[in-house]
């Protein structure tokens, strides 16, 4: 069973997960390479979730706030941007990470969901509140409704910047209810999880999957 954290937005009918360390692989401190060597089996998993590998949605993750929407006819990769939201089904919003929070965003009564990239610049930046907003603006959601989930990410005395609490106080902040923190540092354990800090930069990237399938 995964952790209350993704276990929670599948109780709800979202399809989640957090794919951690794949082992075997060894990485130099270029993310495009990592991220293709890491591709099969983060392709395995969005399968397994019951997505086409078409349906993989990314952003260029440049540590900002900017959130994009997608569409069905729409493009599958968002240049300049951190987070991605939507309330269109069999899309699978995918995030990379490697110290930085994924943050998941679920609106059970509308049907709509974000995922965000939110580290400490991002954090500061408030990328949070701008993809609930956004979801607000675009889908009729109510953050009041609303569950958002903090996937593994380094914290205390790991990192000097306690980011995890800056995004539980930014939900609190913007009428989140619910708030699920996994509470796992990424620099804890090295054989499940990737660290950018620990491995200086010489790392692979984790991957954080939302969506949700419906039957055509």
């Amino acid at each position: 069973m995964k952790a209350e954290y993704i276990e929670k937005l599948r109780e709800l009918g979202f399809a989640a997960d957090f794919v951690a360390r794949v082992p075997g692989l060894a990485f130099d401190t270029d993310r495009e390479r990592a991220v293709q060597a890491l591709l099969p089996s983060h392709q395995t998993a969005i399968r397994a979730l019951g997505f086409e590998v078409s349906a993989m949605c990314t952003a260029e993750q440049v540590h900002g706030a900017g959130v994009a929407i997608v569409r069905h006819d729409g493009p599958r990769h968002f240049d300049g941007v951190d987070g991605l939201i939507t309330n269109c089904p069999n899309l699978a919003l995918s995030i990379y990470v490697a110290d930085c929070g994924a943050v998941y965003i679920v609106d059970p009564v509308q049907g709509a969901m974000g995922l965000v990239h939110s580290g400490k610049k991002g954090s500061e930046l408030g990328i949070l509140e701008v993809a609930v907003r956004m979801m607000a603006e675009e889908f009729g959601s109510n953050p009041a409704d609303m569950v958002v989930s903090l996937a593994p990410c380094i914290r205390p005395p790991a990192y000097e910047i306690d980011f995890a609490a800056q995004i539980r106080a930014s939900a609190e902040s913007i009428g989140v209810k619910c708030f699920i923190d996994s509470g796992v540092c990424t620099s804890s354990d090295l054989s499940q999880y990737y660290s950018y800090r620990v491995e200086q930069g010489a790392t692979g990237r984790m991957l954080a999957i939302l969506g949700k399938i419906k039957d055509a």
